[in-house]
């Protein structure tokens, strides 16, 4: 389907380094990565928005690298959505099919289907500035996809609703897709649409990708610290590794393969448990640990200990911290699995 081959592009304050990947017929490929690495850039260059300083574009074995944005056979969906204000919702619909000079009959009945599919149908004579950000989201999917385009290119296209809206339209997304079958390259912050979503998904870090592969391999297996980092494994423990133990400071780790020599342990701060006595857990690591400060951030806690010289993070709900009177100087117990650890 897409291949993207060494693309680089300089443009403003954003680059892309030699970004190499493919996106399958039929697959919802995820480009993951913060604010700034490239992403809208990355596929307005794939869109034909901006020509690539270096790099070929290619869909289904043609180069599509210097044809025009209509010529290349997708649909690009923007941050802010780009529907026409003095349009209604049926005209912002069939616009991309007047173009294209279908006859009115098909064009009424492809909005007509793809309007039932999205549940707008009630929508379709209202202008707009009248709709919800949910309904205006899905009134430009609808645009897109009434075209069947072979590729669809959405930007943060969940970023500007709220967390239930945003909830509601990736279950949604999941039952569109399926009814629909299209082949998607969605660009994201947002790790639950990664999971939600995602078939793979590839990190996006300073305007290069540094790993692709299955949403499974990329969260549990970080390829190197910054994507750790990024992927949330606040907790980077560095040490000597003896086979299956790693000596960092005062503390003994147990990990969970072997290696040798001076490496660095990422866990996450939800895989640690806190206790005020030992517990009897599958657990094979755990030690006490002084707490050091207490961020709280809403209904859950970020609580920071030291144990031995090593610091870690550790999330735990608030009513669990007033329950364990957690607070600085506290001691506690911290645990977790060998196979949390991700070793680098």
């Amino acid at each position: 389907m897409l291949e993207v081959k060494s693309i680089s592009k300089d443009w403003k304050e954003f680059r892309l380094r030699e970004l190499s990947f493919e996106v399958k017929n039929g697959e919802y490929f995820i480009i993951l990565g913060p604010s700034g690495a490239g992403k809208t850039l990355l596929l307005e260059v794939i869109a034909g928005i901006f020509s690539p300083d270096e790099g070929r574009i290619f869909m289904n074995g043609a180069d599509i690298t210097e044809l025009a944005p209509e010529e290349r056979g997708l649909a690009y969906i923007p941050q802010n959505y780009a529907l026409f204000p003095h349009m209604t919702v049926y005209s912002n619909i069939s616009y991309g099919l007047k173009i294209r000079k279908v006859p009115k009959s098909e064009i009424d009945r492809k909005i007509r289907e793809i309007s039932d599919i999205l549940g707008i149908s009630h929508l379709l004579h209202r202008k707009p500035k009248t709709l919800s950000g949910g309904e205006q989201q899905r009134v430009a999917i609808a645009r897109a996809l009434v075209i069947e385009p072979e590729l669809l290119l959405l930007d943060e296209p969940f970023a500007n609703l709220d967390i239930q809206t945003r909830g509601k339209l990736i279950g949604e997304m999941k039952r569109w897709r399926k009814e629909l079958g299209f082949t998607a390259l969605h660009v994201t912050h947002s790790f639950e649409e990664a999971v939600s979503l995602g078939d793979r998904v590839g990190v996006m870090l300073n305007g290069q990708l540094i790993q692709t592969g299955t949403v499974r391999d990329v969260f549990s297996r970080p390829a190197n610290e910054e994507v750790a980092k990024f992927l949330g494994f606040e907790n980077i423990i560095e040490g000597i590794a003896e086979g299956r133990i790693l000596k960092a400071n005062g503390l003994e780790i147990e990990l969970p393969e072997e290696a040798e020599g001076r490496v660095r342990a990422g866990l996450r701060p939800e895989d640690i448990i806190l206790s005020l006595e030992p517990i009897k857990t599958s657990a094979r690591n755990e030690f006490k640990a002084e707490v050091d400060a207490v961020e709280e951030l809403g209904p859950l806690v970020r609580v920071r200990l030291k144990s031995e010289g090593v610091e870690l993070r550790a999330f735990i709900t608030r009513s669990s911290m007033l329950e364990m009177g957690i607070e600085k100087g506290k001691e506690v117990y911290v645990s977790f699995k060998a196979s949390a650890l991700h070793v680098f």
